[in-house]
């Protein structure tokens, strides 16, 4: 039964992406909403990527200083710290942490809407709930969260600067001549890559669980925790499979 509930949702979630893609390119084009949904969802979470990304750099550079400490790593610490943020911790560590709070949120929104039959209401006044509400936050988490993982991964090398430069009297010419003669093209295209898959599982999953709450709002809550924890896994899974195709397809 389960198997076939799997097999359902993802059907029907299928459905959606196709339906929120195609009202998002239908006329007329709802920039309005997108612009207020990107700063809703993107830059109010500008803080919370921000302060996780800049201390894993910070905890990426001291693990890899005082782990090998014989192998001279210190002096590599820069192509370590840009390398780990950018092709995986800093698109994965995004995505779970603003996932989870936009996530959450656009269940909750949507899901309140629907037990309330407010969306009931939006499709008798031949009003399409898909492009008035899941459109604009697919459109704006595809916009923002790669913003906030290429910005995420910048403050990440800076964490690990600082740390490097004052705590293991590394020469800050050093770190950085390392992570540009170590960076490539490759890396920065994986990360923004899956930084797009993300934003797609997020909105998607989000919006999905919402148009399907059932229950009041005990059946709010319980769609919005489901919510966070599909994201989490769902991220987890995918974040795999994305390695290995970018491995195969630009490395």
């Amino acid at each position: 039964m389960r198997a076939r509930d799997f097999v359902t949702r993802t059907g029907e979630i299928a459905l959606l992406s196709g339906r929120a893609f195609a009202a998002m390119a239908a006329r007329p084009l709802e920039t309005r909403l997108w612009f207020a949904q990107m700063e809703q969802l993107g830059v109010r979470s500008l803080g919370v990527a921000g302060i996780a990304t800049i201390f894993t750099g910070m905890v990426l550079a001291l693990q890899t200083a005082y782990s090998l400490p014989s192998l001279g790593v210190k002096y590599y610490i820069g192509s370590v710290v840009a390398k780990s943020l950018v092709r995986e911790l800093g698109p994965v560590l995004t995505a779970l942490i603003v996932g989870g709070r936009i996530g959450s949120g656009m269940t909750a929104e949507i899901g309140t809407m629907t037990v309330t039959e407010q969306i009931d209401a939006m499709r008798s006044m031949a009003v399409d709930p898909v492009k008035k509400l899941v459109a604009p936050k697919l459109a704006a988490v595809l916009v923002m969260l790669p913003s906030l993982t290429v910005i995420g991964c910048g403050l990440g090398i800076l964490g690990g600067l600082l740390v490097a430069v004052f705590q293991l009297h590394v020469q800050a010419s050093v770190y950085l001549n390392n992570i540009v003669q170590n960076l490539t093209l490759a890396d920065v295209v994986s990360g923004v890559g899956k930084s797009f898959v993300f934003a797609y599982i997020i909105a998607i999953i989000g919006c999905y669980n919402g148009l399907h709450t059932e229950g009041g709002a005990d059946g709010v809550g319980r769609a919005t925790t489901d919510t966070v924890v599909t994201l989490a896994i769902t991220i987890m899974i995918s974040d795999y499979f994305l390695t290995k195709l970018f491995i195969l397809v630009v490395s």
